[in-house]
């Protein structure tokens, strides 16, 4: 068993706790993300491959945090494997031309420095894509929640970035930190109401009206309330016209049959008259259907 400090040596099973253990379906070759990084998806791919490193009790191999031991330590040979299986995760969840970039590095925390340096600085190209982004897109006869998830998607990508400025304390707890957060969530709120659509003019404008503003997850709650309800009315609607459109086409229909046959002419009106049998001279029936020459 490992340590408190996570060591451990060859002769010892490695604590399921410990940054150190591999589990046994784990291998180099693994593609631990949706999408493999390319130059214009390193904001995604980034927290994508954190969360999956964090995950696995990984996450100190790239952030330095757990360095590379001396060789004559006993965690000198599970860190090296460790390693080397972090650092095929990453390759492998990579395109070729930025795979061949980084191949020949000793470690993992090298391949995620790099891979920071090159694209995790603020990229005034992407930055701008984004901002255009957010600028033209509209709910379009979406649901809500599909409009209201395109957005927090570009929010959180304009926000890793082109970050806002934070203040010196830290977490945000003071005064500048607050007015901060309050401009960002009044701005995220009129973006989204400006994209709705049309339908949702009047709770919009009723949304603009409170004191004090809502929150941008009270406004969607509101309009997802509204459309819902919209959804139950319509749906309640529906099957009164079909039978009112039903009735109002057999009725025409009838009219026209009555209108067909109102002038009795020879071409329209049904032929009535009686048929003469020529055998026996009465009517109601022909010479082939006769009781008196048949029997």
């Amino acid at each position: 068993m490992a340590g408190d400090d996570g060591s451990t040596n060859n002769n010892k099973i490695i604590d399921p706790s410990s940054p150190y253990y591999i589990h046994a379906s784990d291998y180099p070759r693994q593609m631990q993300v949706n999408d493999p990084l390319n130059d214009m998806n390193y904001s995604d791919w980034c927290q994508e491959m954190t969360d999956f490193l964090f995950a696995k009790n990984k996450m100190g191999f790239v952030d330095g945090s757990i360095p590379k031991p001396e060789q004559m330590k006993d965690t000198y040979m599970p860190w090296l494997r460790c390693d080397a299986m972090i650092k095929g995760w990453l390759t492998t969840a990579m395109e070729k031309d930025i795979r061949g970039s980084v191949k020949y590095a000793n470690t993992s925390l090298e391949i995620w420095s790099d891979l920071r340096e090159r694209f995790g600085k603020e990229s005034a190209p992407r930055a701008y894509a984004l901002k255009q982004s957010l600028t033209i897109t509209r709910q379009e006869g979406s649901s809500v929640s599909i409009y209201y998830t395109k957005l927090r998607s570009l929010w959180v990508e304009i926000q890793t970035v082109l970050p806002p400025p934070r203040c010196t304390c830290g977490d945000c707890s003071c005064d500048v930190g607050k007015k901060m957060k309050e401009f960002i969530e009044k701005e995220r709120l009129y973006e989204f109401l400006m994209g709705l659509d049309n339908e949702f003019m009047a709770i919009r404008t009723h949304l603009l009206s409170m004191k004090p503003s809502p929150t941008l997850q009270e406004a969607f709650r509101v309009v997802s309330e509204d459309e819902q309800q919209r959804s139950i009315t319509s749906s309640r609607r529906l099957p009164t016209e079909s039978v009112a459109f039903q009735t109002d086409s057999r009725n025409k229909q009838d009219s026209g049959l009555n209108q067909k046959y109102k002038g009795g002419s020879k071409e329209t009106k049904p032929n009535i008259d009686k048929e003469v049998c020529t055998h026996c001279g009465k009517t109601g029936h022909n010479r082939e259907a006769c009781f008196e020459r048949i029997g």
